[in-house]
């Protein structure tokens, strides 16, 4: 088994798009005009939307904050996510998804990237808006916890 996760990003004009908003990205690999394949280390934290329409509109809208996991780590099951990931957040629906997206704009306007902001707060995040509520902001204070409680933990 690869220590790798593999997300299949795939775009067909005005009918499919999966891509990635965020996240570093380890290897892109291209199939063809319309697929490829992006890598991701363990560890690494990264923001995956799809979208879905058919000839009425829009059918299907999702956005999946992800961690990817080491060979031999528990996972969920992720669709076009292999081996899968951790799920830290996922939002079903384009008024929850424009939340989460206008919640990851925050984190950038701050000047954090939001595959280095901690998973505990995408958790936090998911578990707000599960319960229509808005979660707290994502600060430098709570950024500079988190690396340093990261640098102590094994």
């Amino acid at each position: 088994m690869s220590n790798l996760t593999h997300v299949e990003l795939l775009w067909l004009k005005k009918r499919i798009e999966n891509y990635i908003r965020f996240g570093k990205v380890a290897a892109n690999t291209t199939i063809d005009r319309s697929r490829r394949v992006v890598t991701f280390a363990p560890g690494s934290i990264f923001a995956f939307v799809r979208w879905t329409a058919n000839d009425f509109g829009t059918v299907a809208s999702r956005i999946d904050i992800l961690r990817a996991v080491a060979a031999g780590e528990r996972c969920a099951t992720v669709a076009y996510v292999r081996p899968g990931a951790d799920i830290l957040l996922t939002a079903i629906g384009w008024p929850n998804v424009e939340r989460v997206l206008k919640i990851i704009d925050a984190v950038e306007a701050i000047d954090i990237d939001p595959a280095d902001a901690s998973p505990d707060y995408w958790r936090h995040a998911h578990s707000r808006l599960a319960a229509r509520e808005a979660p707290r902001p994502y600060t430098r204070q709570r950024h500079e916890a988190w690396l340093l409680r990261r640098r102590i933990e094994p």
